[in-house]
């Protein structure tokens, strides 16, 4: 047994924790080096020394001062607090903002018209103005942003108005829905159900 070893074993035995093999071993190393045995004589001097204090008990009141003395923890906003705990909504709900933020500047910046269809080449496009001529027929949908639209004749499907004005003559006939458009979130949404709509087709 090494020096290093008897040290760690003298605490045990201090505390009346060190029996069996480990005690005879340390009585051993005892008896052939000094340096160990003047080191366990102080750790018994000192603990001699603790027990013999006398015993002090502490105020009545003393947990109630430490307590107030500590300082005071910082309160936590509840909105980094709810952020911190739900980071998945967090993130989910920048996401539709900047989305949002983004749907709004095209709303605000596409400003020139837009008509889309299967088949254009029946109807009249004069400035911002979309005429289907009586006696002609748009087959399938006709989508009109930022104009307007007159219908004399037929549309096969169903007339989408974005941020425009539609006028139906008393020949005209829509055999779908008419779908007028005229609000940024109107066409937010219209816009997340056409991307619904192409992806489930």
């Amino acid at each position: 047994m090494n020096c290093n070893e008897s040290l760690s074993l003298m605490h045990e035995y201090l505390d009346g924790d060190l029996a069996g093999p480990e005690a005879a071993e340390l009585k051993k190393h005892l008896l052939v080096c000094a340096s160990c045995r003047t080191a366990l004589k102080q750790f018994e001097r000192t603990e001699a020394l603790v027990r013999s204090m006398p015993r002090m008990n502490a105020p009545d009141d003393m947990t109630d001062r430490i307590m107030s003395a500590l300082p005071k923890p910082k309160r936590r906003s509840t909105w980094t607090h709810w952020i911190r705990r739900h980071p998945a909504a967090s993130v989910a709900s920048v996401f539709l903002l900047v989305m949002l933020g983004s749907f709004m500047s095209l709303w605000n910046d596409d400003k020139d018209l837009m008509v889309k269809g299967n088949d254009l080449q029946n109807i009249v496009i004069q400035g911002d103005y979309v005429y289907v001529p009586a006696g002609q027929t748009v087959h399938g949908n006709l989508l009109v942003q930022n104009g307007h639209i007159q219908v004399d004749g037929n549309v096969d499907g169903n007339l989408v108005v974005i941020d425009g004005s539609y006028n139906l003559a008393s020949t005209a006939h829509i055999a779908g829905k008419i779908v007028p458009v005229d609000r940024a979130i109107s066409w937010f949404w219209y816009k997340v159900n056409e991307w619904i709509s192409l992806a489930a087709g």
